[in-house]
């Protein structure tokens, strides 16, 4: 039995932050798999279970808009509080509109699985959860002012995208991001992992972390 999923994803506006881009904001022309994979999660997810995206299909034409947004010039911390009045500064955003996408994906089990940890329960629980739209909390397309709609996909192919024929290279794209901790379970160290995004027929196959570090 597979313990695949396929979820169709769209929303208004998103941004997928470059990391390069260290003062005005620009997104990737598509969605990252750091940001699907975070999607997954907000529908479903148990320390038990890793999500691996394994597919993005790129339903829609890629379209950019130029947008200026209200930000704050310094972090939040517990003994430093915000004031957004002074320290309000507008920078300018390169933002994707209207987008969709079809995430395929399966998930692993962890070694923090319990007994009562099955792969059946996770797969089913991922299904309800996304069939009657519940989630833990709002997904979102790389930024949380831009919420994402989600809709289970229960066909089992993924329909040819209209809006792309053909390979396209969308250059290095980030994959994820591991983290180091110390004994007290602190991250110490944070590593980015990135990919060379090759988009053919408007579908983007992911690799592995393990494959793309060798």
């Amino acid at each position: 039995m597979s313990y695949g999923i396929k979820l169709r994803v769209w929303g208004e506006y998103a941004l997928f932050s470059r990391p390069e881009m260290k003062v005005e904001r620009v997104s990737y022309d598509v969605m990252t798999p750091s940001a699907a994979r975070g999607i997954l999660e907000a529908i479903h997810w148990k320390p038990a279970i890793r999500w691996v995206v394994d597919r993005i299909h790129v339903m829609k034409p890629i379209r950019f808009e130029n947008i200026r947004r209200n930000e704050v010039a310094t972090k939040a911390s517990g003994n430093r509080v915000i004031h957004a009045t002074h320290e309000r500064q507008q920078r300018a955003s390169l933002l994707l509109r209207d987008v969709e996408y079809i995430i395929e994906a399966h998930f692993e089990m962890t070694d923090k699985r319990g007994p009562e940890d099955t792969p059946e329960k996770h797969y089913n629980m991922m299904l309800r959860r996304a069939r009657q739209g519940q989630c833990f909390h709002r997904p979102y397309l790389g930024c949380r002012e831009f919420p994402a709609n989600f809709e289970l996909v229960e066909e089992d192919t993924v329909p040819a995208s209209p809006a792309f024929q053909g390979e396209q290279d969308l250059g290095y794209m980030l994959l994820d991001l591991t983290f180091t901790v110390n004994a007290k379970g602190e991250v110490v160290r944070t590593i980015p992992h990135f990919f060379r995004a090759r988009m053919v027929d408007g579908v983007i196959t992911i690799p592995r972390i393990e494959d793309v570090n060798r």
